[in-house]
């Protein structure tokens, strides 16, 4: 576990860093149409590589289990165009529900 922590140190970091560059950049930058779209999409992009490598990553093959119809959940509701932060609950509410009411993994 020890070895775990200097990459978490500098993701923390780089996380930290963007926060920061976020509110140092001027106002007129951040609302910007092409700087609103490339964030909804960056957005979009790094949940979707998230639900890939948790579903089809590492040595047990694809994962059929409570993430597939969360996944098919989140995929409607971005389609409705529903805020990304009610997409993201409504998945979790979904896979939390399947795994405690039909013991899903």
């Amino acid at each position: 576990m020890i070895e775990f922590w200097p990459a978490i140190l500098i993701g923390s970091l780089a996380v930290y860093s963007w926060k920061i560059l976020g509110y140092l950049l001027p106002e007129s930058f951040s609302r910007q149409k092409t700087v609103v779209d490339l964030a909804n999409q960056l957005t979009v992009g790094l949940l979707a590589a998230l639900c890939t490598v948790e579903t089809i990553g590492g040595n047990q093959g694809i994962a059929i289990d409570s993430r597939i119809p969360a996944l098919a959940v989140a995929a409607i509701l971005y389609w409705r165009k529903v805020p990304y932060l009610v997409t993201v609950l409504a998945a979790a509410i979904v896979a939390a529900a399947l795994r405690y009411f039909l013991h899903w993994a």
